[in-house]
């Protein structure tokens, strides 16, 4: 691709995301996000393969309904309600709005769509899809938490968490089994977005940290399946060391940063008197864990076949100014945690 065009497509997914999370008026929100979704549909289809191009189309007949919805819900409201502000949402435009944008997020129901694009894109898209393309939609519910619906956001929530979870326990694919991780990772931003937004923000930083790690050093081993991971100490043995960690943070093990979301989650949960549900979200937990726990097992202790005379294969080269910095975030923020709570409070 033209490094013009690249930069053309790279800015208008910036101005679009800009534009959806500073505007107050719904109309100008909903031109950002039609723009923020074909500035990625080149991106998607660069790789000019049949399967990136059935990706493209699954992602924008997905985004083009989802975004039909949400102009379709601002408009009933501003028929109900006289204006078009994001201050003055009627309960029916609300359900639906929550609809949509979870249809634009890939929550629970409505995620089918997620696994088979991420499968078809490379990984340096699939990155942006997993975390870029997060944003605007977050961004608007986060601005309207208080006008939505709280059972359904957490119904919403809870199927995210148990669906993430199981449907990542069969995949031998990373990109797929990212994007379950992307569905039950949303699964706790949802669950918490009623009663604390502080605690769904934090908990984004962090899933958008401990992604970029892992695709950043699944790009640089280029390790698309787990076969292929169990070569990666034979490439790069730092990176494959550092991927165990951040599979171990994105699992929510301590002393990972992954660990402190879903701690103050469940802390949060258990002051509101939600006990049960706490059981339940942590118990779901344990799926993600699992099939994290696999990888980092296919990584650090098995051998894969050596087929060729020599035990020595090529090295690749580590890129320290943008893997070393986010690896070392999403393993080693829990010390900081006093200062990430005065911070919220």
């Amino acid at each position: 691709m033209s490094p013009y065009a690249l930069s053309i497509l790279l800015s208008s997914l910036a101005i679009g995301t800009i534009t959806t999370m500073s505007s107050s008026h719904w109309f100008l929100a909903w031109m950002g996000l039609e723009i923020n979704t074909l500035a990625i549909i080149p991106l998607m289809t660069k790789m000019h393969h049949p399967r990136a191009t059935e990706s493209a189309t699954k992602y924008f007949l997905t985004q083009a309904a989802a975004s039909t919805l949400i102009l379709f819900s601002t408009v009933i409201n501003a028929w109900l309600m006289g204006e078009w502000m994001m201050n003055n949402l009627h309960y029916i435009p609300s359900t639906m709005l929550t609809i949509a944008l979870a249809m634009k997020l890939g929550i629970a129901p409505f995620h089918m769509w997620l696994p088979d694009v991420l499968q078809g894109l490379n990984l340096t898209t699939g990155l942006i899809l997993s975390t870029w393309q997060k944003l605007a939609p977050l961004a608007l519910l986060i601005m309207t938490y208080s006008q939505l619906n709280p059972n359904l956001i957490i119904i919403m929530a809870v199927l995210s968490m148990i669906i993430g979870g199981w449907g990542g326990l069969n995949q031998t694919q990373m990109r797929k089994i990212m994007a379950y991780s992307s569905i039950a990772h949303l699964g706790w931003m949802m669950l918490i977005l009623p009663f604390s937004p502080q605690l769904t923000i934090m908990n984004l930083l962090i899933y958008l940290t401990l992604t970029t790690s892992m695709f950043l050093m699944m790009i640089n081993l280029n390790s698309t399946n787990i076969n292929k991971l169990s070569i990666s100490w034979l490439k790069t043995p730092i990176i494959s060391a550092s991927m165990m960690m951040s599979l171990m943070a994105l699992g929510g093990l301590p002393p990972t940063s992954g660990f402190l979301p879903k701690w103050l989650i469940l802390q949060e949960m258990t002051k509101q008197h939600m006990e049960t549900l706490s059981t339940i979200t942590a118990m779901t937990a344990l799926l993600s864990l699992f099939f994290y726990l696999r990888l980092t097992y296919m990584i650090s202790l098995t051998t894969a076949p050596n087929i060729t005379n020599s035990n020595i294969t090529w090295r690749t080269m580590l890129k320290p100014l943008v893997i070393l910095p986010t690896i070392i975030i999403s393993i080693m923020l829990m010390p900081v945690t006093p200062t990430v709570l005065t911070m919220m409070n």
